[in-house]
């Protein structure tokens, strides 16, 4: 069970949930430590450059999607960075950042 289980349960459940996530792969975009809400979301009307609470493997994630396979359909999720973790399933994506405040 990771950082965020608890709230990609609160997601699935179709609320809405807050947190301040720590580390610095999304800055600037997102400091560590800032307040984030986070919303849940239907996977049709994702698109590239949304950032995503999300699992890819074991490991959960507040990170851009950098590309997306409509045919999957299918998302890549990476940081701000450089880095890319993987790519997941619509199933894997519980809910899109709607706010970060400062």
């Amino acid at each position: 069970m990771g950082w965020a289980a608890g709230y990609m349960t609160r997601l699935a459940a179709g609320e809405t949930v807050s947190f301040c996530p720590r580390g610095n792969s999304m800055a600037p975009k997102i400091r560590s430590g800032r307040l984030c809400t986070v919303t849940p979301v239907d996977a049709a009307l994702l698109k590239v450059g949304d950032i995503v609470l999300c699992k890819v493997g074991r490991a959960e994630y507040l990170h851009f999607i950098k590309a997306i396979d409509r045919d999957g359909p299918r998302f890549q999720i990476g940081n701000n960075r450089g880095g890319i973790n993987g790519w997941i399933g619509a199933a894997q994506i519980f809910g899109r950042l709607t706010r970060i405040d400062p």
